[in-house]
């Protein structure tokens, strides 16, 4: 059965160290999943200039490109070095598909769709053997689609069902946003960006582009704990 698995990596262990070190506040978010050595990378979190002079010190960063940008964020092609793309070619060569992939802080998160439980087990291995401390964050079967596979939250998928119920996507609406925000008891701004993250979610999942992806706390799932999981989850 196949298994969407979130791998959290630090980038000391696969690439941008340096620039999270210069540009404490960057950000990176994969464009899209492209064969190709030099995929799609928004940037935020710092000027053009800063993210410039960091990716030019950066070991993992053999060459790159501007290649657009707004007032929040610039998309990059990135040449990796040969070692982060040898890491990421070592869990496709497991049979590991990328689904999306974003970082801050310093660190990845990265979701990996697997054939099954196996396949993700070896994937893991092969990465701790080979140096990388990664640790499973959130594992998921990819059998009747639910809200959780899709990336929603219980609070969004709630949201929406109430929404759904209480009209208020007909024309013309049965409830409003206040009403429906009064009905949840949370307020009119918090239903507001509730709804507007699960249609965007909803939207990537439908589109197959790169789900949003929060790193789990406390890195539950480092270690023997993570192997487990892996097994019994």
């Amino acid at each position: 059965m196949a298994t969407i698995a979130e791998f959290h990596v630090s980038a000391e262990d696969t690439a941008l160290a340096e620039s999270f070190e210069r540009c404490p506040d960057l950000t990176c978010e994969l464009e899209r999943v492209v064969e190709s050595a030099w995929p799609g990378v928004w940037l935020a979190g710092a000027d053009d200039d800063e993210i410039a002079a960091a990716l030019e010190a950066d070991p993992t960063v053999e060459e790159f490109e501007r290649v657009s940008g707004d007032d929040d964020r610039t998309l990059y092609e990135l040449e990796f070095a040969e070692a982060v793309c040898s890491v990421v070619e070592m869990v496709l060569d497991e049979g590991g598909t990328l689904v999306s992939a974003k970082a801050a802080n310093g660190r990845w998160a990265v979701r990996m769709r697997f054939r099954d439980r196996e396949q993700l087990r070896t994937a893991y291995e092969r990465l701790r053997e080979h140096g990388v401390d990664v640790e499973i964050g959130h594992l998921s079967e990819l059998t009747d689609s639910s809200w959780e596979e899709i990336g929603l939250t219980a609070q969004q998928y709630d949201s929406l069902v109430a929404a759904i119920r209480r009209g208020y996507f007909e024309i013309p609406r049965k409830v409003s946003m206040q009403e429906l925000a009064e009905e949840l008891e949370i307020s009119h701004q918090a239903l507001s960006e509730r709804l507007r993250r699960a249609y965007g979610t909803l939207a990537r999942a439908e589109l197959d582009m790169p789900f949003e992806l929060e790193p789990e706390a406390d890195g539950e799932g480092s270690g023997e704990v993570a192997a487990d999981r892996v097994e019994n989850d």
